[in-house]
């Protein structure tokens, strides 16, 4: 029987199916995190066990790499692997200059990382996440534990003199506990409502003592592919200049998951 998915995840479903098509025998593959990443996930795992596909994957976090071997991917660190042929992720915002805001997961250190150290970035998304302009959601910023009141004092007072909206501060918690990174550090999330340079806030607020990284991914990712509920893909190649709709098989390819939950 076929999975009773709502129509956001057959979207996600659908772009996650069109992603994997990228991926090439041999090729080292980072493995984004999230609900739609995971997706991507079985469907490779899929391709693995159904085609003979070998591929060696490097996962942005610890649950992914679970996944990935559960499908049986072969993961290995980022060291191990060098350079990668390909990442794919997903997003929590985009624009139409392909900037992204991620993190919604925690994950947003290793999945800048893994994807910089890539060739190419694909993204996979559902419409929800395309915005006129980046800021709607909160934007994640991860903080060492030492200090991290005097970060957010900091990035309080240069907010000041950045092009946002909003200007509250909340830090990430897991139930009663802050919730804590693969690296042991901590996230705080930035309301900002908009976000008018996202470059320049990109930059600045990577010069503040505590902070690890930001959640804006600028000048990154060079294919967007949103799925649609129907199975209807569209594929935007930046690079390439070419936007183009496909369509994915849905009810074949949702059974092949039908006792997975996501």
């Amino acid at each position: 029987m076929s999975l009773a998915l709502s129509p956001a995840e057959k979207a996600k479903f659908a772009a996650a199916r069109r992603s994997v098509d990228f991926i090439e025998d041999g090729m080292r593959v980072g493995l984004g995190t999230g609900s739609t990443a995971a997706w991507m996930v079985r469907c490779l795992g899929e391709r693995v066990r159904n085609e003979g596909l070998k591929v060696t994957g490097v996962a942005t976090s610890d649950r992914t790499a679970e996944v990935a071997v559960s499908e049986g991917i072969r993961v290995v660190a980022l060291e191990e692997a060098g350079w990668l042929d390909l990442t794919i992720d997903g997003a929590d915002e985009f624009d139409a200059d392909f900037n992204l805001v991620k993190g919604g997961g925690g994950a947003l250190l290793r999945e800048k990382i893994v994807a910089t150290a890539s060739d190419r970035m694909i993204v996979i998304t559902d419409p929800a996440k395309e915005v006129a302009q980046l800021g709607a959601f909160p934007l994640p910023v991860e903080v060492i534990p030492f200090g991290w009141q005097a970060s957010q004092a900091l990035i309080t007072e240069l907010l000041e003199g950045m092009e946002v909206a909003g200007r509250e501060i909340t830090r990430r918690m897991a139930g009663d506990a802050p919730f804590v990174t693969d690296e042991g550090n901590l996230i705080l999330d930035l309301h900002l409502k908009r976000i008018g340079n996202p470059r320049q806030l990109a930059m600045v607020l990577n010069q503040v003592p505590g902070i690890v990284e930001n959640g804006l991914f600028i000048d990154i990712c060079d294919v967007v592919i949103i799925g649609h509920a129907n199975g209807r893909v569209d594929l935007r190649d930046m690079a390439a200049g070419v936007q183009s709709q496909e369509q994915v098989d849905m009810d074949n390819e949702l059974n092949l998951f039908a006792d997975l939950g996501d």
